[in-house]
């Protein structure tokens, strides 16, 4: 569909701010979307969106950097 796509480093944060505003307890647009029978699906995309803007870090990967 899209291929492989890449962020620039300096934007993750922002984008990521971005999505935790719009599933916010207090986002009317939320709000909106959880009124919908497509709201779970939708919280959904957004979680699939954060998680490649902000990959979990690898346990191991983070020690190496703790010396």
């Amino acid at each position: 569909m899209f291929g492989a796509t890449t962020f620039a480093d300096d934007l993750r944060p922002l984008a990521v701010e971005a999505l935790d505003r719009v599933v916010a307890e207090k986002s009317e647009l939320a709000e909106l979307w959880d009124e919908t029978p497509s709201g779970p699906q939708w919280r959904q995309s957004i979680s699939r969106l954060r998680a490649v803007l902000a990959p979990e870090s690898d346990p191991q990967e983070e020690a190496l950097f703790d010396l």
